[in-house]
This record gives structure tokens, sequence and C-alpha cells, in this order.
């Protein structure tokens, strides 16, 4: 799926050029010379998202239609998933009137949509986490999966998530699984303090399981700190002494068999993989699930994760303004860097082995910044060759 010339913006590409300093590789130092630090590659700006707020998720149809996923932080914001058009607006997908939530109506209107993947026949699955303010309980009937057909631009179905939430529950990320004999969603659910889960649902039947509930590796891990743009993230509130975040599961990517699930929360440096086999299994017991658990190390501070066709996870390392891949021994290389990559998040990778991600800028939001939103529209989409097919949205 090529994305063409005309999806590449002029005017993107010049308001988020790389600065001519980037593009040095040292410079003379009084008294001696400046040994240049070693660089990945230079990613190329896909597209610049003129979104109307901060742009987590992110998905690409076969087709090149492009759609980003916008979390409502605080209520306020007027639109949770949209479509990027080739001048870099974004409009309501599939409409307004979807896009403002409606607690007499949970099952047919968005609340808080923070991701969205393709299946191999095109339709888009968003998310719904059911937080119209991105806090609190979710509404009633509000956390669910919608598949979206893209032909019709209309709503085919809905799986209500209800059985595997709680009143503190988070979702953030999904990946679908669609082989014969096997039709799966898996969810990260990041919670709201220090426990996560995993969600497990067959797309056939509607069955959810909830799974590795307050078990380690899904948790938010204290002590740690998070860098991003050289400074760390803390979240502000008026005269209260700055709080670092907390955020339990987060990004989840599958192994390219499906007999694996990658995941890590949002606050831990660490990576891990659990079987896929039990997760749906009522025979299988929440002991049972947890033994399969692996602690693949570290791996970095990440948002979202994908993996491609040689099983190799890859990394949005949040720190470095990168990428990173992880191969199945264990080895770790940043293959791209780009200082427009602010807050790497979601990944996309297209059959012609793209891989796209998006910069967020959610460290500039308010709440980390003492009320100032330093975010700086339009925010880009940046990608890189990989020598390897998706995982994501082709038939297995």
């Amino acid at each position: 799926m090529p994305l063409v010339r005309r999806h590449l913006l002029a005017g993107g590409l010049a308001a988020l050029a790389l600065p001519a300093a980037a593009a040095e590789t040292g410079s003379p130092a009084p008294g001696g010379t400046a040994v240049a630090s070693r660089t990945a590659l230079r990613m190329e700006l896909a597209l610049a998202a003129h979104a109307p707020s901060t742009p987590t998720g992110l998905a690409i149809s076969h087709g090149g239609r492009v759609f980003v996923m916008m979390p409502r932080f605080t209520g306020k914001e007027t639109v949770t998933v949209g479509e990027v058009l080739p001048d870099g607006s974004v409009k309501p997908y599939p409409d307004q009137a979807t896009n403002t939530p409606d607690a007499g109506r949970p099952q047919a209107t968005f609340f808080h949509v923070p991701n969205g993947v393709f299946a191999p026949d095109d339709s888009l699955w968003l998310l719904d986490s059911g937080l119209p303010e991105g806090k609190g309980a979710p509404v009633p009937g509000g956390a669910k999966l919608v598949q979206m057909d893209l032909a019709t631009n209309r709503i085919v179905r809905m799986i209500p998530l209800e059985a595997g939430i709680v009143p503190t529950s988070s979702l953030n990320d999904l990946r679908v699984e669609i082989r014969p004999g096997r039709q799966r969603a898996y969810i990260t659910d990041q919670g709201q303090g220090e426990d996560g889960a995993i969600l497990a649902v067959d797309l056939a039947t509607g069955q959810v399981a909830r799974r590795l509930a307050e078990h380690a590796s899904t948790k938010s891990q204290k002590g740690v700190v998070k860098f991003v743009e050289e400074r760390p993230v803390m979240q502000t509130k008026g005269d209260s002494p700055p709080q670092h975040p907390k955020g339990g599961a987060n990004g989840i990517a599958l192994s390219p068999d499906g007999s694996r699930l990658y995941y890590a929360p949002l606050m831990a440096r660490r990576l891990y993989s659990v079987e896929t086999a039990g997760l749906l299994d009522p025979k299988v017991s929440d002991a049972e699930v947890a033994a399969t658990v692996k602690d693949l190390g570290e791996k970095g501070m990440t948002g979202g994760l994908t993996t491609d066709s040689k099983d190799r996870v890859y990394l949005s390392l949040q720190e470095q303004n990168a990428v990173g891949r992880r191969d199945p021994d264990g080895t770790i290389t940043v293959i791209a860097s780009d200082p427009r990559l602010i807050w790497a998040d979601t990944f996309w990778i297209t059959a012609d082995r793209w891989l796209y991600i998006s910069a967020a800028q959610v460290n500039r939001r308010p709440e980390y910044n003492h009320g100032r939103d330093l975010q700086e529209p339009p925010y880009a989409i940046l990608r890189v060759r990989i020598d390897a097919d998706p995982v994501d949205g082709l038939a297995q």
C-alpha cells in the first residue's frame, strides 16, 4: 500500500523540517575537535496532521487512508477519531455526531478512543474505553470494540467490553487476529492507578476475559522516571508537588503465529510476553496464565509496540525520539531517530514495508507543564523503510 506523493505535504514538510544542525556530524571545539555521536537513520515525514487534539493512535488502510485516534484526556476534546486528508486536515470519522459522546446511546457514539487497527478485510476496529473525560468509571455500555466498514463509513458491528473492565479501567491499545478458526482481539487496560490487565476477546462469540490483573508485568512500576525532550515527565497541578505519572499495561503486539502477546506498562522499562492459548479458555486459571509470562528484559521507555513477519518487536523509544527493534535473540537496535518524533507513540507497518509512527507530543500537554499547553501542531507522522512484512492487518 504505497502512500502516493500527493499524501506528502509540502507545507507540512516545511513546517516540520529538520533544523540545519540536525544534519551536522560534528564541529570543531575550542582547542581541539569534537567527535560526532553515532546516529541512526533519519526518518521521512509522511504527513503533518493538523489534529484538533493529541493524536496518539494511528492506523492506515490497505488503500492508503490514514486515521488518527485522539483520546479525551479532559472531556473538552470535540473529536476522538479522525481521518487525515491529503492536505493534512483532520475530519471527524465517520462524522461529528458519532464523535459526540452520548451516555443515552453508549453503543452508538464514541467516548474515548485511544487506538484502532485494521483487520485483513480492511475494516477498521476501534477501541473505545468509555471515558468521556479521560478518568473516572467508564460510562455503562461505553467500553466497546467497534468495527467500521470503510466502503460505507458505517458501524457494522459492536462488541461490549463490560465483562472485562473495572471502575478504574482505562483501555489503551489493541491487536486483532483473524485466521482460520480464530478471530480474536487483545486489549491492554492501562488502569488509572498502578494496576493494569490484559483483555482477550472472542470476536465470533463476544466472550471477554480479563487476565493478569494486578500481575507484576501489567503494573505501573514505582520509582521509574520518564525523560522526554530532556525533561522528566511529571504531572503538575496548582501548587501541589509534581507527581510521577502512572500507567500499567500499555503497548501491545502479537507474534506472527499468534502464539504470544508482547506487552509493556507505560511506566516500566521491561518488555513481557504471555502465551495466548489460555487467555480465553475458562478452564485455564489465572495462575496458569501467569505461569506463561516471560520477562524479556530491558527495552527502554516506550509507548506503542508492533511486530513484523520475522517476529521482531519494534519499540517507540520516547526518551530518544527514536525507533528501536528487538530481535528474537534479545538484541535491540536503534534503527531510526528524528527530533520531530516527540513522544513516539503508535506504529503501523504497510504492505510495502514502510513503518509509520505517530509523534503525539503528550509530554507537552498542560497536565505536565503547570497548566500550559505546549503542543505545536501539526503533528508529525514519520516513516522509515524496513525489511520485513507486517503482522497487523494482513491475513494469517
